[in-house]
C-alpha cells in the first residue's frame, strides 16, 4: 500500500509540467559548482551554483543529473558528467594521498573519453578535451575553488546550458539504461502488477530521514539469509520493478526534501501528502509542526490565510466547513513516519483516510482543548508537547520531550483515540514542579498556563468521560474541582490584602501540596485567609470575597486526604477556571470603582 501510494504520487508529479521531478534513470543532486568551458575545451572559470543564501551561507542548487546517488564504500565509482571535486578535478581531500585522488580523477576522465565517439556531441567533446589537459597541480592556480566545492559539480559551455542536458547526451544515456535491462531478472511487480525487470537494489536511496545515513538508506532491503525465502535473494524477496522502485523512492525523496512537508514526530521523520492536489498538503504539516507560515512571499501568505480559515472553522465547531479549507472531503490523505535502522529506514507508522475524516477528528480535538483564556491559535500537537518539558532560558526545553510521547499524542489526535495517560501524567508533573507555571522562568507563562489547563480538560473529556465546560462551572460539585476554585479565591484574598502585584503568593508555597493532599494544607490556608481578609480596606471587596468562599465551601463536607491523578486534574482545572473568572471580574470591578470616584469640580 505504501509503495503503491508513493508510486501514484510520482505519476501525479510527472504529469505536472511544473513539478520538475527526475525521470527514470536520473536523480536530483545538490550542485554547488560548475566548470565553465570554452567551446574548444579550454577552462573559462569556475562558478558557484546557489539556490539561496541562508544566514550568509550559500545553499547548493538541486539539479537533475544522469544516474543515482553515489553509493558509499563502493570503491572507484565515477558518475557521468557530474561528481565531487575529487573525481572531476583530482582535488585531494584532507587526510588522503594525492595518488588516491588521482586514481579517481583518471577513472572519471577515462569513462567520458570512452563514450565520446558514440555520443558525438561538440559540447561533450569540449568536456573531454578539458579532462585530457587538466592535472592536479592546476588546482593551486584556482584558490576560489575552496569556496565553491561544497557538494557536486557540473560542466557547462560558456553561454550555454549544462552539458548533461544536451539532447545527444540525454539520448545516449537513455540507451545505456535500456541496454542494461537485458541482464536483469524479470517478474511480476508487486506495485504495478505487471511483468517487468525487477530491481535488485531499490534506488535512489532515501535521504533526509533524521539520524539515518546522510548518503541515503533503503526502505526495502534484505541483508541476512534468514530473511530470504523460496530461493530468492536480496530485494527479489519483495519483487518490485526497476521503474516502480525508482518512482516510489524518487517521490519519497521529493517529500522528504520539502521542509514544508517534512516534520519530526518523536523519532519518526514524517511526511504528508494527498492522492490529488489539495491545500491540505501545506496546511496539515504546519499544524503538526507547531509553526505558522510567515508571509515572506505570496505563497506563504496564502498558506497563512488557509491555516487561519481552517482553524477558525474548527473552533466554530464546523468540521465540514473546515474541510473546505483542506480540499475535497473525499480526497485520500497519507501520513508516513520513518525511523533510521542501520543502513535502512523502517516504517514507524502509516496512516491513511479521507480529508473529511481528518477534519472531523481535528475538530473533536480542538473542541476538547478549547478553554477560556486561550488565544486564537489552538494547540494541535507541538504546543501541547512543549508543556511536558521543563523551562530552559525562558522557554520549554524541547529536547526533554520523550519521543514515544510525541508519537502517541499524534496518533490520538489523528485517529480520534484516547490521549496517552503518560501525556496527562507529564503535564501534572510539570504543574507540581512549577506550581502550575513558573512565572519567573517562562516568558510565555500566560499561554503556557492556558495550554496546560486545555490539555487537562481534553484528557478528562476523552479518557475519563467527563463533561467539562470551557469556562467556570459554578454548579460543578466534585470536591476536587471546588477545592481548586477555593485555592484560587484564597490566593486572590491574599492579593487584595497585600497588593495585586504581589510577587510571591500562597501558590508558590502551598499549591503542589494542596492539589495532592488537601486535608493537610487547607485548614492552615483558611486560617491564614482570615488574617488577609482583615487587611482588605475596601469593605465591598471583603464582603464579596467572603460570599465567594462561602459559595464554594457549601458544597464540601470534608477535605479529602489524597486526590487521585484524575481528581488532581479537576483541582487544576477548577483553579484555572476560577482565576480566569476572578481576573475578568476584578478588571471590571476596578473600572467601576474608578468611574464612581468623585471628581473635583472644575473652577
Amino acid at each position: 500500500m505504501i509503495l503503491q501510494a508513493l508510486n501514484t504520487y510520482y505519476e501525479r508529479l510527472a504529469a505536472d509540467p511544473d513539478s520538475d521531478i527526475a525521470p527514470f534513470g536520473f536523480s536530483r543532486q545538490k550542485i554547488s559548482f560548475c566548470v565553465v568551458l570554452e567551446p574548444d575545451g579550454r577552462l573559462h572559470g569556475f562558478e558557484q551554483v546557489v539556490s539561496e543564501v541562508v544566514n550568509g551561507r550559500p545553499i547548493p542548487k538541486s539539479e537533475i543529473v544522469p544516474g543515482q546517488n553515489k553509493p558509499p564504500g563502493a570503491g572507484i565509482n565515477p558518475c557521468f558528467l557530474w561528481d565531487n571535486a575529487t573525481y572531476m578535478l583530482g582535488r585531494v581531500p584532507e587526510g588522503r594521498e594525492p595518488a588516491w585522488a588521482q586514481n579517481r580523477f583518471e577513472a572519471f576522465r577515462d569513462r567520458h573519453l570512452a563514450a565520446e565517439a558514440e555520443i558525438d556531441d561538440e559540447a561533450f567533446s569540449a568536456a573531454c578535451r578539458f579532462l585530457e589537459q587538466w592535472s592536479q597541480p592546476q588546482l593551486d592556480e584556482h584558490p576560489e575553488l575552496a569556496d565553491v566545492v561544497q557538494s557536486f559539480g557540473l560542466f557547462r559551455i560558456r553561454g550555454e546550458k549544462f552539458v548533461h542536458d544536451r539532447p545527444a547526451v540525454q539520448a545516449w544515456w537513455l540507451r545505456q539504461i535500456d541496454a542494461g535491462a537485458d541482464d536483469v531478472i524479470s517478474g511480476m511487480c508487486l506495485v504495478s502488477g505487471k511483468t517487468e525487470p525487477l530491481a535488485r537494489l531499490h534506488e535512489p536511496k532515501i535521504k533526509n530521514v533524521q539520524d539515518a545515513q546522510t548518503s541515503g538508506a533503503s526502505l526495502v532491503a534484505f541483508n541476512l539469509d534468514a530473511f530470504e525465502s523460496h530461493g530468492k535473494a536480496q530485494s527479489y524477496n519483495a519483487p518490485v520493478s526497476e521503474n516502480a522502485a525508482f518512482q516510489y523512492a524518487t517521490a519519497l525523496n521529493r517529500l522528504l526534501g520539502d521542509r514544508r512537508r517534512r516534520i519530526q514526530i518523536g523519532d519518526a521523520t514524517t511526511v504528508f501528502w494527498t492522492d490529488k492536489p489539495s491545500r491540505a498538503e501545506q496546511i496539515v504539516p504546519s499544524l503538526f509542526a507547531g509553526g505558522h507560515a510567515q508571509a515572506d512571499d505570496p505563497e506563504d501568505g496564502d498558506r497563512l490565510e488557509s491555516i487561519r480559515a481552517f482553524l477558525d472553522r474548527l473552533r466554530q465547531g464546523k468540521p465540514d466547513a473546515a474541510c473546505e479549507a483542506l480540499g475535497d472531503p473525499g480526497t485520500t490523505y497519507y501520513i508516513l513516519g520513518l525511523s533510521p535502522n542501520a543502513a535502512r529506514v523502517s516504517v514507524r507508522f502509516w496512516l491513511t483516510g479521507s480529508l473529511g475524516e481528518l477534519a472531523r477528528r481535528l475538530a473533536l480535538h480542538v473542541e476538547a482543548i478549547e478553554i477560556v483564556g486561550l488565544d486564537e491559535h489552538p494547540p494541535i500537537l507541538r504546543d501541547l508537547l512543549r508543556e511536558t518539558a521543563p523551562a530552559k532560558s525562558g522557554w520549554p526545553d524541547e529536547e526533554k520531550i520523550p519521543k514515544p510521547l510525541e508519537t502517541g499524542l499524534a496518533h490520538a489526535v489523528l485517529k480520534g483515540l484516547p490521549y496517552p495517560l503518560a501525556f496527562y501524567s507529564s503535564i501534572l508533573r510539570r504543574i507540581a514542579a512549577e506550581q502550575f507555571v513558573d512565572h519567573e522562568k517562562r516568558k510565555d507563562w500566560r499561554r503556557a498556563m492556558s495550554v496546560r489547563a486545555a490539555a487537562i480538560k481534553a484528557v478528562l473529556i476523552r479518557n475519563f468521560r467527563k463533561e467539562i465546560t470551557v469556562a467556570l462551572d459554578p454548579d460543578r460539585t466534585e470536591p476536587a474541582y471546588r477545592l481548586g476554585r477555593w485555592f484560587a479565591l484564597l490566593e486572590m484574598i491574599q492579593r487584595d490584602a497585600l497588593g495585586r502585584d504581589l510577587n510571591k503568593t500562597i501558590k508558590d508555597r502551598f499549591y503542589t501540596a494542596a492539589s495532592a493532599t488537601p486535608a493537610v494544607v487547607f485548614p492552615r490556608l483558611i486560617q491564614l485567609s482570615q488574617h488577609h481578609l482583615a487587611k482588605i480596606e475596601n469593605p465591598r471587596w471583603r464582603i464579596t470575597r467572603e460570599k465567594q468562599v462561602q459559595e464554594v465551601a457549601d458544597g464540601l463536607n470534608s477535605f479529602p486526604r489524597r486526590l487521585t491523578l484524575e481528581n488532581q486534574g479537576l483541582f487544576h482545572l477548577g483553579y484555572y477556571h476560577q482565576v480566569q473568572a476572578l481576573y475578568t471580574k476584578k478588571d471590571a470591578q476596578d473600572s467601576a470603582d474608578a468611574d464612581s470616584t468623585p471628581q473635583p469640580e472644575s473652577e
